[in-house]
């Protein structure tokens, strides 16, 4: 159920400072019209989900996760903004539109959480349901900070409703431990108070999504500062162990991270295997209409019977290229099976370098990116071999029921793959680390990993496996970042001679920096 009545809860200091100073801030539940019934706490909470839908948040997904590196590429006349960060222009960071929309539409994330954790507990509701808003609410208030402290390093910490004008002026984090703290200890009391689901919903998180961030944040606070000390942030242990910038300072000790990573990635891997679990078909994974298959935990909520576009999805029109302005077919795997999608903008494109980096074989590169599309009779219609297609594109988001521009694509914001490869990272080469590596790695059509490596290179192995297993799904720039590689790794920076330290964070975006005195 949507909330359509309600105007947008304010994010940060530029949406008050837009409006009449002289005017209270709207767009707030009101204690005498709302939080009155169970079903008002749900709408309070759908409200909080719905704010990440929106064009310019999912969007960013791809632009701050993938484009900036060296496997994506934007079309030639892409936005300016968009062009700058896939170039790593760092002087125009502050005033990058791209930057400023995801940090906004994060914060209005959080406002919402605030209020459902206010207003909530003292509703005379079932406890069993009240619980549950509330864990959903600790969710996504810790998945916001998580991302905005990947990005921005510390930013301002708002655990209350913005209500007025003065409460916009909250000082960032006064240290990353501090940042992460909140990120670490919200996702636990989600853990506590999130039910198990018996079945995945779209859309909603439950306590495996809790488990899985809480791990994916333990490791990458690992893995950065063990990647500084030893070089020079994968979640929160693996940023510490590689020597971030930054992430040095931190007290936390990497070992103690990946410990941690490893226990509760292993409690998803393990304790929930009865509903949430490796896929065996590839090709399943990317079926829109099972959103609700094994390997999603948590993923977005667009459906293309929505009535506007943040409930519908466009998503497949930016990685599918123009060929004719009609139905195209692809090729289903390896068989003569065809599907229909339209055709695209061709904004997200598949680097070349990335495209021939796969290994022979791998069903990820041959049945997940196109370089030749058909029409119904199967005939080729064209291909990256005669130019008519001028890159190979991914073809994970595509709608073979699209209507018109509507479509169900959603974004993959945690699958069970990532969680799994989560463990075998901060676990290190155990039976179990390279049984569920063995297993992705043999879905796609490969052999097992090579047995007896080494900590340092099975982690190398794990991050190689990312690359591949998790493309185009907004996770290959974090990984660069925490194990500090950003400045050795990406062409651009390295044209630039950009340092690690220019990379590890993006500066809080100017908008709202010249409003906060406090920053």
């Amino acid at each position: 159920m949507k909330i359509k009545h309600l105007i947008l809860a304010f994010g940060g200091a530029s949406l008050l400072a837009a409006c009449n100073l002289d005017e209270y801030p709207y767009g707030f539940y009101s204690e005498d019209n709302f939080y009155k019934t169970e079903a008002d706490a749900e709408s309070a909470v759908n409200y909080i989900y719905d704010a990440i839908n929106y064009i310019e948040y999912s969007r960013s997904i791809v632009f701050l996760g993938d484009m900036n590196t060296d496997d994506m590429e934007p079309k030639g006349d892409a936005a300016a903004a968009n062009k700058e960060l896939d170039g790593w222009k760092i002087n125009n960071f502050k005033t990058n539109t791209t930057l400023g929309n995801f940090y906004k539409y994060s914060y209005i994330t959080i406002n919402r959480a605030n209020a459902v954790i206010k207003k909530v507990p003292g509703m005379n509701i079932d406890e069993g349901r009240r619980n549950r808003f509330l864990g959903e609410a600790y969710f996504m208030r810790a998945y916001s900070y998580f991302n905005l402290a990947r990005n921005f390093g510390c930013v301002p910490v708002h655990t209350t409703p913005v209500e007025t004008l003065e409460d916009t002026a909250v000082p960032a984090a006064e240290s990353l431990d501090a940042m992460w703290k909140l990120v670490i200890e919200d996702f636990k009391t989600a853990g506590t108070l999130l039910p198990f689901f018996a079945a995945p919903e779209t859309g909603r998180a439950d306590r495996a999504a809790a488990y899985g961030m809480l791990a994916k944040a333990y490791l990458y606070i690992a893995s950065a500062k063990e990647s500084l000390m030893a070089k020079a942030y994968l979640t929160i242990a693996s940023s510490k162990e590689h020597n971030v910038h930054r992430y040095t300072e931190m007290r936390r000790e990497p070992r103690i991270m990946y410990d941690s990573a490893a226990y509760w990635a292993g409690k998803v891997v393990r304790d929930y295997k009865n509903v949430y679990d490796f896929d065996t078909n590839l090709r399943d994974i990317y079926d829109v209409d099972k959103p609700t298959g094994p390997e999603h935990i948590f993923i977005m909520s667009m459906d293309r019977t929505g009535e506007s576009e943040g409930q519908y999805s466009k998503i497949s029109k930016m990685y599918l290229p123009y060929v004719s302005g009609a139905t195209i077919y692809l090729k289903q795997g390896d068989s003569d099976q065809m599907v229909p999608t339209h055709d695209g903008w061709g904004e997200y494109r598949t680097a070349l370098s990335f495209y021939d980096a796969f290994a022979s074989g791998d069903r990820r590169h041959d049945w997940l990116i196109v370089d030749k599309v058909y029409d119904a009779a199967g005939n080729v219609v064209a291909s990256t071999a005669d130019g008519k297609l001028n890159y190979p594109f991914c073809r994970k988001f595509i709608d073979p029921n699209f209507s018109g521009d509507k479509t169900s694509t959603r974004p993959y914001l945690l699958r069970y793959s990532d969680v799994a490869l989560t463990y075998a990272e901060a676990a290190g080469p155990t039976v179990k680390a390279y049984e569920l590596v063995n297993f992705i790695r043999n879905r796609a059509g490969l052999g097992d990993l090579e047995p007896g490596l080494d900590k340092e290179t099975f982690r190398e192995r794990v991050m190689d496996e990312r690359r591949f297993e998790l493309a185009f799904e907004g996770n290959r720039c974090y990984d660069l970042r925490r194990w500090n590689r950003l400045h050795t790794d990406i062409a651009e920076a390295k044209g630039q001679g950009l340092s690690a330290e220019q990379m590890v964070f993006y500066p809080i975006p100017s908008v709202e920096s010249d409003l906060n005195p406090n920053l």
